[in-house]
């Protein structure tokens, strides 16, 4: 197990081959879905191939990593950053919806922010999310996070965009 971050409640590790299952349940869900734009997977097998193909760390030196309660070790779904179509790193999260309500999207989201900016030294994470799903948008702002409108976005009227700056975090942030 590769640990990445530690906080009050979470663990953040690289995603194992062991989270195959765990991976399919949480992609099963179309609520936890609706404002993704991802298909589950077809089967337990399919998330084990995605997990096995999943090069973002040795790519990139960072990625999405499974969130792990601290207390009882279970997967409780994810959390990360990765570097996106647009050549911007942004931040995700995906929880199992049993899970959500606890600010666990919040804490493991800050203590990547935390990481991006202290130790992989990036200079902007921004965070692209669908208008209608409030409750991300919520997390989003929680993180000082603030809206952005670029130039490439225009015709897409479906997401908004967020982002925070290094040097804006560091004088922002406060929890």
């Amino acid at each position: 197990m590769k640990q990445i971050i530690e906080t009050n409640r979470l663990i953040l590790r690289e995603f194992e081959i062991n989270d195959s299952e765990n991976f399919f349940y949480l992609n099963l869900d179309s609520e936890v879905l609706k404002y993704t734009g991802d298909l589950p997977f077809s089967s337990v097998l399919d998330a084990n191939s995605f997990l096995i193909n999943y090069s973002e760390y040795k790519r990139n030196g960072f990625g999405r990593w499974a969130v792990i309660l601290k207390e009882t070790g279970l997967f409780i779904g994810w959390c990360g950053l990765k570097l996106n179509e647009e050549n911007l790193v942004d931040i995700g999260f995906r929880f199992f919806k049993k899970e959500w309500g606890k600010g666990y999207a919040t804490e493991s989201a800050k203590a990547v922010l935390d990481y991006g900016f202290n130790t992989l030294n990036l200079t902007e994470i921004i965070g692209r999310v669908f208008k209608a799903n409030i409750s991300s948008i919520k997390v989003l702002e929680k993180l000082n996070m603030t809206y952005w409108e670029p130039d490439f976005f225009k015709n897409i009227e479906t997401l908004v965009y967020y982002r925070i700056r290094k040097n804006d975090y560091i004088k922002k942030i406060s929890f």
